[in-house]
């Protein structure tokens, strides 16, 4: 099938790699001159396990293409995915100009069918809006159909969830919008959950908001077992071990980052302000996990006594491992905060500093973990990187000015590294 990306972000850029991967035709549509001059080359802009082996293989294979133009993959592709970025305002809403401002670049090069996908994840009812947009656009009275097809990519496995889903929904109003769909996607062999537009687009919300609430429940569960004495990852095997309840993501650290679930939080209770319904137990989901940055540098300035003065070595800047993404990274507030209160940061992270020099120039970046440790009063673990969790604990300490490691992933045993010699400190574990 001849498919159309329109936006060669993160998800765009996935989606259309992994979709030449299956056989198809496709063309990645971008306004940034630079970055498609990058990607007919085969180099990936972004950070990604797998997806520039995957880009360069179906770029030397002319299955995907990639243009300046939007006017050519409307042209061109009978199927066009809106995978533009759709931020978030400061009242929480999506900003969804950009949305609109593509609905009627493909409004004005229709002249045949074509049916639009939104993929970019937006508030219920945008698809509404892209159809009245197109419709009140379109110059030839070109037949088109508007579809939903929320993406779950997981950062750092993204191309691993494309290619084996475990389910892939399609909102749809017609029989040929979902057999153009069920086509696209027969070769993944997985599940299709085929239902209206509007409860595509809330599944989507639904989903981030849920996975969320389970984090930073989790993190407020940590708390009271540091209070109590008890060991929050015993607790969520127990809680998990029911199936009803489930162990993914049980696991206590600093709370959520990245792009996804606190934008889509955000996006989703404000629709439901705006729709009378209000949604509160997604704005105590979000205060939770501001409170848990705080929780943990409250934790550091009790380890080093005052913050003022002392040197403390950062590892991890990334939101989760085997990204370089930062946005809305814990680390950013952590760091912030650490900072305001005196404290001289010494930071490395295996792929995100170049990114993190972006939002703080001004930070010491160290050429690896270790060079990061020199001198530092403590070490603070933000990211859990696999090779963090390989490090030689003992070069570690020698390189500190003190042996204090204050785990804010739980990546350790409390018990191996204290009897080396380390005071330990962690989330949720005596």
């Amino acid at each position: 099938m001849r498919v159309g990306i329109i936006g060669s972000g993160y998800v765009g850029l996935v989606t259309g790699s992994c979709l030449a991967e299956l056989g198809n035709r496709v063309i990645c549509v971008d306004n940034d001159a630079k970055k498609v001059a990058m990607l007919r080359k085969g180099k990936s802009p972004i950070y990604e396990p797998g997806l520039e082996d995957l880009l360069r293989k179906n770029v030397k294979a002319g299955r995907l293409g990639f243009s300046t133009h939007i006017a050519e993959v409307v042209k061109k592709c009978q199927i066009l995915f809106i995978c533009v970025n759709t931020p978030p305002k400061d009242n929480g809403e999506a900003d969804l100009s950009y949305v609109e401002n593509v609905s009627r670049e493909i409004a004005r090069h229709l002249t045949s069918y074509r049916l639009v996908v939104e993929k970019s994840t937006v508030p219920v009812q945008t698809g509404e809006w892209i159809q009245k947009t197109i419709r009140e656009n379109v110059k030839k009275k070109a037949l088109f159909e508007v579809a939903s097809n929320p993406e779950f990519l997981r950062e750092g496995s993204a191309v691993h969830d494309l290619l084996h889903p475990d389910r892939v929904v399609i909102g749809v109003g017609s029989p040929k919008a979902e057999r153009l769909l069920r086509a696209l996607y027969k070769p993944l062999k997985t599940k299709m959950v085929v239902t209206d537009l509007k409860s595509a687009e809330i599944i989507k919300h639904a989903s981030n908001s849920f996975l969320a609430t389970k984090i930073s429940f989790i993190n407020a569960v940590a708390r009271v077992c540091d209070a109590a004495g008890a060991d929050v990852e015993r607790v969520a095997e127990g809680m998990g071990l029911d199936p009803r309840i489930g162990l993914s993501f049980l696991r206590a650290g600093l709370g959520f980052g990245g792009f996804c679930f606190p934008k889509d939080l955000a996006a989703f209770y404000r629709i439901s302000e705006k729709m009378g319904v209000p949604f509160h137990l997604l704005k105590s989901v979000l205060d939770l996990n501001d409170e848990q940055k705080k929780y943990y540098v409250q934790k550091v300035e009790k380890a080093v006594w005052n913050l003022k003065g002392k040197t403390l070595a950062v590892l991890g800047l990334a939101f989760k491992p085997d990204t370089d993404d930062t946005r809305y990274a814990p680390s950013i507030d952590i760091i912030k905060q650490l900072k305001a209160e005196g404290a001289s940061i010494r930071a490395y992270d295996p792929a995100a500093m170049e990114r993190f020099k972006e939002i703080d120039p001004d930070l010491f970046y160290a050429k690896d973990a270790y060079e990061a440790c020199k001198g530092a009063d403590a070490l603070l673990l933000l990211t859990e990187w696999k090779e963090f969790a390989k490090l030689d604990l003992k070069k570690i300490k020698r390189l500190l000015q003190q042996p204090l490691l204050i785990d804010g992933r739980n990546v350790f045993r409390p018990d191996v590294v204290r009897k080396m010699g380390f005071q330990y400190q962690s989330i949720g574990r005596p």
